[in-house]
């Protein structure tokens, strides 16, 4: 079961009752990724998750991913860190608008140099999947040239304009 998402409606999807759906991946598939960066698109639905799971700890897997193109500013850079899916390297980017918001790339799956490729000031556009476990645990991934029958967008990291897959 996951819950229903007020920006859903893009997608043109129907609310359900008690504002949950079962819904999977590929139902957010009908959602679209912006051509674009879409920063106001994106303030709109960290702000509905924000208000929406405020008083609640969303548990893994209980929200519908969200399809976002953004750009802003890198205001810190973290380690690379390995996972159960290979290395990842990890920033926080500024978003006009909102919260800043941490950036997850799979460098396994990445065309880009030795990590870091990102320092504090750099300009970025950034396409991946959005999720939202709570206020502290929120971000953007898939930010790889791959996709999946769960997620079928490729995403990308583009830094003062050198795009990395």
């Amino acid at each position: 079961m996951r819950f229903f998402h007020p920006t859903m409606l893009r997608a043109g999807l129907l609310a359900a009752l008690l504002g949950t759906v079962a819904l999977s991946h590929p139902a957010a598939a009908e959602a679209t990724m912006p051509a674009q960066c879409d920063n106001a698109q994106f303030v709109k639905d960290q702000t509905g998750y924000a208000q929406q799971f405020a008083h609640t700890q969303v548990p893994y897997g209980q929200h519908l991913d969200l399809p976002e193109h953004i750009c802003g500013n890198v205001v810190k850079v973290y380690r690379a860190r390995r996972s159960r899916s290979g290395m990842h390297g990890y920033f926080l980017m500024s978003v006009a608008g909102g919260q800043p918001i941490r950036v997850v790339s799979n460098l396994d799956e990445m065309k880009a140099p030795s990590w870091p490729w990102v320092k504090v000031g750099d300009q970025v556009e950034v396409q991946g999947r959005y999720y939202y476990d709570g206020p502290s645990r929120q971000g953007l991934d898939w930010t790889h040239h791959g996709t999946s029958r769960r997620w079928p967008w490729a995403g990308y990291v583009s830094v003062n304009g050198q795009r990395y897959e």
